[in-house]
């Protein structure tokens, strides 16, 4: 169960990276140059009353350091690179290994 819920979650995050690069590819075609526009700054513009209560609850619960050290070097990343990395993580935490016997063995 709790597989099927962090694939899940992997797959939502992977669908959020190919958007991002989608949107990043197509500015960068436009521009005829390499465009990677952060996640903070696309937050911030299209979200700021959500952006900030989230500035809220992380230095309320976690410190306002926290905010300065993680998550702000964190939201400086391309859209794409920074969905690509939590879907990557989230697949290998729900991955299920292979047995190295076969699904026959005993246990």
């Amino acid at each position: 169960m709790i597989r099927f819920v962090l694939r899940s979650f992997a797959v939502i995050f992977l669908a959020l990276a190919v958007i991002f690069a989608i949107l990043d590819g197509a500015r960068s075609v436009g521009a005829s140059q390499f465009i990677a526009r952060p996640l903070l700054s696309m937050w911030s513009r299209n979200a700021p009353e959500m952006l900030a209560d989230a500035e809220k609850m992380v230095t309320h619960y976690i410190g306002a350091q926290a905010w300065n050290v993680l998550c702000i070097p964190l939201l400086e990343q391309p859209g794409w690179l920074f969905f690509g990395v939590l879907a990557l993580l989230f697949y290998a935490i729900g991955h299920r290994r292979e047995r190295p016997l076969g699904r026959f063995t005993a246990r």
